[in-house]
């Protein structure tokens, strides 16, 4: 694997020097400060890079090229809009960048209830919590008909929840799920968000995936042609929320959408902690019969909790099941001899960075651990591997 790290720009308290001195030979990033649906100009993305590469990296995979919401809901500006995303291609791959990640979620790209949960051991994770989304739902957002998308038990557990809650805490809770996170496209008022909500009415799955497909059908034969592979980012979480259809959750999702967009651009960021937060999703498997779509790793493991709840684990340890994905990662590197591209996603605050300013999910020790602990585990498998060949 090409071990990297993701970075969020001049402004990320991470520096590139840390990353580099964190083992990774490269960054994944993006042009945070361009709004979505405006063009990446080549002379931006070229000075970026050369940002980058000034600090000893590389920088390759974008993370995110953002699919503007108009183009997810097939507004009337879709003409525009997929105009000024070919020219961000076409500008990108101009200056050698040849991964660009992307995902199809509505309006929000992750979602968490909670960004600080301590641990055992004293360290933070990131958390999502159904009831506490449900509570947001139902009584701060107060989206209309949101009783009907949970069950009586958790409807009861949500009304308890907000009725013990005092102001800070629901404002916490809504800032934690609207206002933007580190990667994600767009930031919202809860009124805002609310009639954002609104511009899917009448938009289902099945609506959702066929403008995923369009999408994609107007994109990928020049993302063949730079020489681009394009990689759609799993949901996350992998289910609908806020009563927004989620389409790529499964394998199945995605497996379908390779049947219906064949074009060898169109490929897939493997989530482990997204998909893992299924348990129908066999992660290994994916890897197996997913492999040649497979253009970016996105390393990190879930704890999934008996009432639906689930919370960023260590990179070794959760329900991911790394030691058994890792070995297929090690298998499809080897017969297609290529090294894939990965990062080792989100990390627990943890040690100093506890008293520091971090993006949730991205400081740097924690992520440093995880990287540590999956080179250590790639270069075992890899190892044994010789040792029995």
């Amino acid at each position: 694997m090409t071990q990297t790290m993701r970075w969020f720009g001049p402004n990320d308290p991470v520096s590139l020097h840390g990353i580099r001195q964190s083992g990774a030979t490269g960054v994944v990033t993006a042009l945070h400060e361009v709004a979505n649906g405006a063009v990446w100009t080549a002379e931006a993305i070229a000075a970026r890079k050369a940002m980058i590469a000034a600090a000893g990296l590389d920088w390759r995979v974008v993370e995110s090229l953002p699919v503007d919401e108009g183009l997810k809901t097939r507004s009337a500006d879709w003409d525009r809009l997929i105009d000024h995303y070919r020219q961000s291609l076409t500008n990108l791959a101009a200056n050698s960048i040849d991964v660009v990640t992307y995902n199809f979620m509505p309006l929000l790209d992750w979602t968490r209830t909670d960004l600080h949960w301590t641990l055992p051991d004293g360290a933070r994770a990131l958390r999502f919590e159904r009831v506490a989304v449900a509570a947001f739902d139902i009584f701060i957002l107060r989206r209309p008909g949101a009783q009907d998308s949970y069950d009586d038990a958790t409807l009861a557990a949500a009304e308890a929840r907000f009725a013990a809650m005092d102001d800070a805490a629901r404002q916490m809770l809504e800032r934690t799920i609207i206002a933007g996170l580190p990667g994600s496209e767009e930031g919202f008022s809860t009124a805002q968000f609310r009639q954002a909500i609104e511009s899917y009415a009448g938009i289902d799955a099945g609506r959702l995936r066929a403008n995923h497909v369009a999408f994609l059908e107007a994109v990928s034969p020049l993302a063949d042609t730079l020489g681009i592979r394009l990689v759609v980012h799993p949901d996350d979480p992998p289910f609908p929320i806020f009563g927004l259809p989620r389409v790529v959750s499964t394998e199945a999702d995605v497996a379908a959408l390779f049947a219906q967009v064949p074009n060898p651009s169109n490929g897939l960021c493997m989530c482990t902690g997204s998909f893992g937060v299924r348990a129908d999703n066999d992660l290994p498997g994916m890897v197996d019969r997913l492999g040649s779509r497979i253009g970016f790793l996105h390393l990190r493991s879930v704890q999934r909790e008996p009432d639906g709840a689930f919370h960023e684990a260590g990179h070794l340890a959760g329900d991911a099941g790394m030691p058994a994905v890792m070995a297929a990662i090690h298998r499809l590197s080897e017969q297609e001899q290529r090294s894939i591209p990965m990062r080792p996603d989100h990390g627990h605050q943890m040690l100093d960075d506890l008293g520091r300013s971090t993006n949730p999910g991205y400081s740097l020790l924690g992520r440093m651990r995880g990287l540590a602990e999956l080179r250590g585990l790639e270069r075992g498998i890899a190892h044994a591997a010789g040792m029995l060949a």
